[in-house]
């Protein structure tokens, strides 16, 4: 019966030099800085001894998932499919925006199940949470495509809030000084609206930026299409963004997806006005990106750029966000598509359910 290798990139260096039995905790430390490198094998550790990389190779792997499939978009966007070690995949992302900075959106779990109307990903499921190191490799993967990244959003798959364990490891590997050395201002959690999870971030940490995936603050219409908002009603969702600004000293990003016709409208608008006036909040406003079975369509340039003059006159600060990564399924609300295609499992929903 053979053992399972020790995966190290999710361990800090105590826990590698603990699980490798050695006695030197240097030699944890060493590890973790040549992870941190990018090192995907042992042998690119020129400062370990012949006979000691032979016996790591023999007890441990640096990574425990591998890239299964490399998509590229004409506008410089980077889509990975990673299979992991119990043959589930996720997808995560390498967007370059106008200015030339690189940013990781990386997925925290299989699949998701806060089940948005709007999105894919949301209606592949939940298959389980990822690992802390499951999150790291994405991000290391991702910079042996693009070269050194500048940001890190988990925007990918899944719900952060309810991996927020994992993703709170995975923040303390990524930014630790012996290793990646990541700065956490240049970290971003985005949310479906968790409040609790917001409360636990502002008061627990880590010390990173926080995003809300508002849509709309039409709370009927917003529980149609969020199903979250049930649970987490509007009212008590801004409050927890005023207690995290309040409490971190960081301004909070509204983000929301325009769908044609759904909410875009004056009413809409001023809805979002309401919500959001007291808040010390940037919006974020993202055109759809289509995903075949769901009930959306696009809206047109005329259509944002009213909507965001809308918000603009009431003295918001707005930033309508160029889509990219449309080509690959790589694109906001998109990630799930290659996945599911491959598994055929795609979902029609009715148009009437968000009139």
């Amino acid at each position: 019966m053979s053992v399972e290798k020790i995966a190290l990139a999710g361990l800090t260096p105590r826990e590698i030099t603990e699980a490798l039995g050695v006695s030197q905790a240097f030699r944890g430390k060493q590890i973790f800085q040549w992870i941190g490198k990018g090192a995907e094998s042992f042998d690119e550790m020129t400062n370990l001894s012949v006979q000691f990389r032979s016996e790591l190779k023999e007890k441990a792997v640096l990574r425990s998932s591998s890239v299964t499939k490399v998509l590229r978009d004409s506008d410089g966007t980077i889509k990975l499919q990673i299979t992991l070690k119990d043959g589930l995949a996720v997808e995560t992302v390498l967007l370059t925006d106008k200015e030339g900075r690189k940013t990781a959106c990386v997925s925290c779990q299989v699949g998701c199940a806060m089940n948005c109307a709007f999105c894919q990903t949301g209606h592949l499921g939940l298959a389980r949470n990822l690992e802390a190191g499951e999150i790291v490799e994405q991000f290391l993967y991702l910079e042996k495509h693009a070269g050194p990244l500048d940001n890190i959003v988990f925007m990918g798959m899944g719900e952060p809030m309810m991996n927020l364990s994992n993703v709170r490891k995975a923040v303390a590997i990524l930014t630790d000084k012996e290793g990646r050395a990541l700065s956490g201002r240049r970290i971003t959690l985005s949310t479906s609206g968790v409040i609790k999870g917001i409360y636990d971030l502002a008061d627990n940490g880590p010390k990173i930026r926080l995003a809300v995936s508002l849509t709309t603050a039409d709370a009927d219409f917003r529980e149609k299409l969020m199903p979250i908002g049930k649970t987490n009603p509007l009212g008590e969702l801004q409050k927890a963004i005023a207690y995290f600004s309040e409490k971190t000293g960081k301004r909070v990003t509204l983000e929301a997806a325009l769908l044609h016709g759904k909410n875009t409208g004056d009413d809409s608008a001023e809805n979002m006005v309401r919500f959001a006036k007291n808040l010390d909040v940037h919006i974020n406003l993202i055109p759809w990106n289509p995903v075949a079975g769901l009930p959306f369509e696009e809206p047109g340039a005329a259509e944002c750029a009213r909507f965001v003059r809308k918000l603009e006159d009431a003295g918001l600060n707005v930033t309508l966000r160029t889509r990219r990564g449309r080509e690959i399924g790589g694109a906001c609300g998109q990630l799930g598509k290659t996945l599911a295609e491959r598994q055929g499992n795609g979902k029609k929903i009715a148009n009437e359910d968000f009139e």
